[in-house]
């Protein structure tokens, strides 16, 4: 009995001290972590946005769940990145961010994250993919890829991901136009 104990007494010891361990870590890497997200997340907007002098995250607001990073430079709006997701990959959910000018014609698109097959569907993050959405609105564009009538490219032998891609985009978009008006990120300040 008496040895069941001490062993008790020595594994309670262990799991406090593996707990305090691990509350000085988190303690530690907190910041650095929640800073380089940060980092991250305006590297992104800085991808898809106009140059800006401003800190979009500092100036976000959230309407309907979505967050909006406002881009000013000299105090003027040039732009908003937001993001989109879809759940429809090939290989589940896409998440992209989505900058658009303040008339709402897209500046730039970014994939942040996804699991899309490499070589194949993963094509639909290159960079020349995306840029085919650079320029377009809900109003000049039909929101599509072409094997289903629409205006954008897919991808041989990966039409799901693109399919998918162009989907939240324009979501985001619709999103955009009609948050819009309850913003006031859109006037003069």
């Amino acid at each position: 009995m008496r040895e069941v104990a001490r062993m008790v007494g020595v594994l309670t010891l262990v799991c406090v001290l593996a707990a305090l361990a691990l509350a000085k870590v988190y303690d530690l890497t907190e910041e650095p972590i929640r800073e380089a997200k940060r980092q991250e997340l305006l590297r992104a907007v800085g991808a898809v946005l106009p140059a800006f002098d401003n800190a979009p995250d500092a100036d976000a607001r959230e309407v309907d769940g979505v967050t909006y990073y406002p881009g000013r430079k000299v105090g003027e709006l040039v732009g908003v990145a937001f993001p989109v997701r879809s759940n429809e990959g090939y290989s589940g959910t896409i998440e992209a961010l989505v900058g658009v000018d303040p008339t709402g014609r897209v500046t730039g698109v970014v994939v942040l994250a996804h699991a899309e097959t490499p070589g194949l569907g993963a094509k639909a993050a290159d960079p020349g993919f995306l840029a085919q959405f650079n320029g377009r609105s809900l109003d000049d564009a039909r929101w599509a890829v072409k094997k289903d009538g629409g205006d954008f490219d897919q991808i041989t032998g990966a039409t799901i991901t693109p399919r998918a891609i162009v989907a939240a985009i324009r979501t985001g978009l619709e999103r955009y136009r009609a948050a819009k008006p309850r913003m006031d990120v859109f006037g003069d300040q």
